[in-house]
């Protein structure tokens, strides 16, 4: 495994696992078997509804709770300054842990200000190791980090092969923020493990065409959580560290960009309207 290190010196993997859309009856395997293909960051929210299952599997693993980086997240529901601080408890109950390695804002909405003061207090207190964001885009990203006491130290966004994100990534760059990819297999869409350009460079490698993008995103600086329920392709996914790609391939790879999402795109409105409605609690 290799690491990136953040702003306040917290050095994380840069390789987890993720588990969105892992409903709670298969989340406890899942992390077992993750764990044991040497996954040690794993990464959820509270709208995952999985927390609970994660806290058990972690527990029943053996493993030291400091050898497992645990992130989860605050759900638009639950900005603004005191929910934050009760749906942060919330998921250290669930999860039952006295502290989380990683804890985002999940969303760019509602009152995202009031959330993040309540972040920089619970990250001031020692019951966060590092606090960051998810989905911002550049202007929201800037303009909290311009009127902020404690810098975001990460920007969770959508990234692979279709949708690059290079100018953002330059700015986080120069704002000294790491990124850290969701769906940076594009949740299998657009055919994206039968896409010619990947599979001649994956042939060439002698790897699958998973690990070529995963490796892509190494290569770039970028943390990564893929999810996968197949204990075969969490093997897969964590073995890219023993290649590396040329400056072809990643010319090659340069050229699939498509420029937009075909996932979700949270400059739009309607995105906005649907999220602030979607509620994980009465």
């Amino acid at each position: 495994m290799e690491y990136i290190q953040f702003n306040n010196g917290l050095s994380l993997p840069v390789l987890g696992y993720g588990t969105l859309h892992i409903p709670p009856k298969d989340t406890k395997r899942c992390i077992l078997e993750a764990l044991q293909c040497g996954y040690r960051l794993i990464d959820t929210a509270a709208s995952y509804f999985n927390e609970k299952e994660i806290g058990e599997a972690i527990r029943e693993s053996g493993i030291p709770r400091n050898e497992i980086f645990i992130a989860s997240k605050v759900w638009v529901q639950d900005a603004g300054y005191e929910n934050t601080l009760k749906a942060f408890q919330t998921s250290l109950d669930k999860l039952q842990v006295d502290y989380l390695d990683l804890y985002l804002i999940h969303q760019p909405y509602s009152d995202y200000y009031g959330s993040w003061r309540a972040l920089e207090e619970l990250y001031q207190a020692g019951k966060i190791k590092a606090i960051g964001i998810c989905n911002f885009s550049k202007e929201r990203f800037v303009d909290l980090y311009l009127n902020s006491k404690i810098l975001p130290m990460i920007n969770q966004i959508e990234i692979h092969p279709f949708y690059q994100q290079d100018e953002t990534i330059a700015l986080m760059k120069n704002y000294d923020c790491q990124i850290q990819a969701w769906g940076p297999l594009n949740e299998g869409q657009r055919e994206i493990f039968d896409n010619p350009v990947l599979k001649t460079i994956s042939q060439k490698h002698q790897k699958s065409i998973s690990q070529v993008i995963l490796r892509w995103h190494l290569q770039k600086g970028i943390m990564m959580i893929p999810k996968t329920v197949h204990q075969e392709r969490m093997e897969e996914n964590i073995n890219i560290f023993d290649f590396m790609l040329d400056d072809e391939d990643l010319s090659e790879i340069r050229k699939l960009d498509i420029g937009y999402s075909e996932i979700i795109d949270h400059q739009c409105y309607t995105t906005a309207k649907w999220l602030n409605k979607y509620k994980i609690h009465d």
